[in-house]
């Protein structure tokens, strides 16, 4: 079995490279899985089921034709792109998951999530990441015209960029307590996120145990993809072949 894991994308008509990148991923790289699992902002925003924007439905067409190969797509919500919905899985035929979420890959339980929830030291995002995860919120952002969505998504791109460039990025980073913490509620040694766009793959050691913790990095015009099959893990370029993974363990 092969499983690859990407994540933070952030796909829009801004980044041409990386859309490309992305759709030749999932008609090249990407058909040799039995699975793919995007955990999080495949899209720089996503303002709707309803959304009609040219550059999304390419992606989303490209979903579909992986799908229709064979190879299982899981997609989880990020901090960008919270207002999937159903709509959106029958559009792609991919899989929404939730956040966070134990998978059992090759014989191991890892732990999956899209990695904000781990950055507790960021307090005034933890409380917006509340509000905008609310079903009532939801249902009322859902309900404007698809024109007020844009705006406001275009307002919330705005402050987080100022929110970023004020904030101290150790704040933005994980903290070992909540890294810690859901290692124990889960029962898992491994954990796969994104998030942080700091790719790495980080030792902790929880109650004694050894556990890895395994970040996936920001797509840019070339995109990476982690790799997890009977053979081990191994990080690879998302256009390269298996037998040019660049690491693994």
């Amino acid at each position: 079995m092969s499983y690859l894991f990407i994540s933070d994308l952030h796909l829009d008509a801004s980044a041409p490279a990386a859309v490309e990148a992305f759709i030749a991923f999932s008609r090249g790289a990407a058909r040799e899985a039995d699975a793919l699992y995007i955990l999080g902002d495949l899209f720089e925003v996503w303002i709707g089921d309803d959304d009609a924007d040219p550059t999304r439905e390419r992606v989303c067409a490209a979903l579909r034709e992986l799908t229709a190969v064979g190879v299982a797509v899981f997609v989880m919500q990020g901090n960008r792109d919270f207002l999937y919905g159903e709509r959106f899985e029958a559009r792609t035929c991919c899989t929404l998951l939730p956040d966070p979420v134990v998978a059992d890959l090759c014989g191991e339980r890892v732990l999956l999530t899209h990695g904000d929830l781990l950055c507790t030291g960021d307090t005034a995002y933890q409380e917006l990441r509340t509000t905008v995860r609310d079903p009532r919120f939801r249902e009322r952002v859902l309900a404007l015209p698809i024109e007020a969505r844009q705006w406001i998504a275009d307002t919330a791109r705005s402050g987080s960029k100022a929110h970023t460039r004020t904030t101290a990025a150790n704040i933005m980073d994980v903290t070992p307590a909540a890294v810690e913490a859901a290692f124990r509620a889960s029962g898992c040694v491994k954990m796969i996120h994104g998030h942080t766009h700091r790719p790495a793959t980080h030792e902790h050691r929880v109650d004694g145990e050894r556990a890895e913790r395994w970040v996936l990095a920001a797509w840019d015009a070339e995109g990476s993809a982690l790799e997890v099959s009977d053979s081990g893990w191994r990080v690879r370029p998302a256009a390269a072949t298996p037998a040019a993974a660049l690491s693994g363990t």
